[in-house]
């Protein structure tokens, strides 16, 4: 379920608000999930961060889980948190859910395919860069 609340500062559309999620929910829907199907979508693998224009994100077969940003929040720590050498684009790095960049991401199912990945938009200078993670059951979730 998505309510609408705020609006996009730049075209004034109502921005969706997803329901919240922690790690332990995060995780009963990994858990809970069915093995991804092959798929065409424009997602591609997505194992670590990549950078994914709205051109090739498949709006269409996309359904919003929830978010894990914390609401109460107004400006998310950057820290990340890799207790066995990850980095930041690592496959196998852990979602810390309290850590960047997941403490800014909302959770995604795709409807052809049926993975789940998270998304979040990284904002610089001049530029904006939508950034996807796919998610398998296996995936190591923490707060």
């Amino acid at each position: 379920m998505v309510g609408l609340v705020s609006a996009d500062p730049n075209s004034g559309k109502p921005l969706p608000v997803h329901p919240p999620l922690d790690a332990a929910r995060l995780r009963k829907i990994l858990a809970a999930a069915a093995p991804g199907k092959p798929c065409r979508c424009g997602l591609g693998a997505c194992a670590g961060w990549e950078s994914l224009s709205e051109d090739r994100w498949p709006a269409k077969a996309m359904q919003a889980v929830g978010t894990l940003r914390d609401a109460a929040r107004a400006e998310p720590t950057y820290e990340e948190w890799h207790p066995d050498g990850t980095r930041y684009e690592s496959p196998d790095a852990p979602v810390a859910v309290s850590f960047f960049p997941y403490n800014r991401c909302d959770l995604w199912r795709c409807g052809q395919c049926e993975r789940h990945v998270l998304r979040y938009t990284e904002f610089g200078g001049y530029y904006v860069d939508h950034r996807v993670r796919a998610l398998l059951p296996a995936t190591p979730v923490t707060d």
